[in-house]
């Protein structure tokens, strides 16, 4: 049996999990069903072909030997036992797709077994059902995710290629008499990486948040989708330039700006941090297994009451981004997960839980989608919501696919702190129609 040791950014996404902020991302496929059992049969299918995927087959075990190079660690490896049907699970009939979703997001993946699951939502009108993808963000990012959901649908082309062979662990092989200096060495290490990671943060932005986007957590999730035209978003892109990222970024500010107007906290003078993850995996790439995530931290122009104004400004801040390149600003601080030894990252992982929110105030991630029609059992999918961890401390958090022309917003929030999101949900097509109007479209 093999097994590869998981990269410094997977082992700080498995140690900054906690029972009350889950680490894993989701996806929530809607099918229109070609029969009331379409939802039923959807279950058997993906349990069929989930068996004959290697990496919906990878668990991870934490490594403990004391004289191991990897102390501390955990490694990618296949599990034994592996049962699909204890991850693909049929569940009664509902009316509202959503509300079991946000139910489903709450509860933390099983650490002892390949952590996803596949949750098969029949609706109660007969032609529709959903599927629910849970993976552990150590498992994958959004990529990788997409491609090990796609593996289990039906047939496209989106081959898994073969594992490159694991590199070697580098470094000494630790002393077990010296374990309390490792202790304490990692955690100087691990409190090194914060302290540059905030001052990195504070010395891009000015740190000008809401309370809204602040919460202490409650474990509890709601989730929200929001459907809009592509083709809207290319018309407001083509009289005022930028690329569509830009357009869907500036639609989330200003449908936040309605939003805490809407419930009396007030847009004026707020302009928190968003963290936009960056893609460092090629389009179509299996390999390699885990996370290839760098991100750009933006100011979203909130208090900005001219809708126009708030797309320049995030054109601007996109392009100041992408000039300084991934691996610089936010992205220099995923990259501090490198320089902070296995140890480190176990015993420092609810400090940096915590201090994320020190780097940003709110996630808006990207997820791309094949432009070809994904099928299950040859029911069409319709809409693909996806949905990101909510991190500790923080109240929402925000993706975005497209679809098919269409652009799915996939809204998390912790359901104690933003009972509302359903108004949050309608001010981003509220905005996307102010935005057309201003262009005079």
């Amino acid at each position: 049996m093999t097994s590869d040791l998981l990269a410094p950014l997977d082992l700080a996404f498995w140690n900054i999990e906690s029972d009350l902020n889950p680490m894993h991302l989701g996806a929530l496929g809607v099918f229109s069903a070609h029969s009331p059992t379409a939802g039923a049969h959807a279950a058997d299918l993906l349990a069929a072909r989930a068996a004959a995927v290697p990496g919906l087959r990878m668990r991870i075990r934490d490594v403990w030997q004391p004289l191991s190079l990897s102390f501390g660690s955990a490694t990618r490896e296949a599990d034994p036992d592996f049962d699909p049907l204890h991850h693909v699970r049929l569940h009664a009939p509902t009316a509202d797709f959503q509300a079991e979703a946000g139910q489903l997001m709450e509860r933390p993946l099983e650490r002892g077994r390949p952590p996803w699951e596949a949750h098969v939502l029949p609706g109660e009108d007969g032609v529709s059902f959903a599927v629910l993808f849970k993976f552990h963000h150590a498992l994958a990012d959004g990529l990788r995710a997409l491609t090990l959901a796609a593996a289990i649908l039906d047939p496209m082309d989106l081959p898994e290629r073969r594992p490159r062979p694991a590199e070697p662990a580098r470094g000494r092989v630790p002393d077990v008499r010296r374990l309390p200096d490792l202790v304490r060495d990692a955690l100087s290490d691990v409190g090194r990486a914060l302290d540059i990671g905030a001052s990195v943060a504070r010395s891009t932005l000015d740190v000008r948040s809401s309370s809204a986007l602040t919460s202490e957590p409650s474990g509890t999730r709601r989730t929200a989708g929001v459907v809009i035209d592509l083709d809207d978003v290319h018309r407001v892109r083509k009289v005022v330039g930028g690329t569509v990222n830009d357009v869907l970024i500036a639609v989330v500010a200003g449908a936040l700006r309605r939003w805490l107007d809407a419930r009396g906290d007030g847009s004026e003078g707020v302009a928190p941090r968003a963290l936009i993850p960056v893609s460092k995996r090629r389009p179509r790439s299996a390999q390699p297994q885990g996370n290839r995530l760098s991100g750009y931290l933006i100011r979203l122009p909130v208090d900005d009451p001219d809708p126009l104004a708030r797309l320049d400004s995030v054109r601007a801040a996109m392009d100041r981004n992408k000039d300084a390149g991934p691996n610089r600003g936010a992205g220099a601080v995923a990259l501090l997960a490198d320089h902070v030894p296995a140890l480190g990252h176990r015993l420092g992982g609810p400090l940096a839980a915590q201090a994320a929110r020190l780097w940003f105030d709110i996630l808006v991630t990207s997820v791309p989608l094949p432009g070809i029609g994904l099928k299950l059992g040859g029911n069409p999918v319709t809409a693909v919501f996806p949905f990101a961890p909510l991190a500790r401390g923080q109240s929402l958090a925000v993706a975005v696919s497209t679809y098919r022309g269409q652009v799915h917003y996939g809204l998390v929030a912790d359901a104690e702190a933003v009972p509302d999101l359903d108004v949050f949900a309608r001010a981003l097509t509220e905005e996307v129609e102010t935005l057309i109007t201003a262009c005079g479209s």
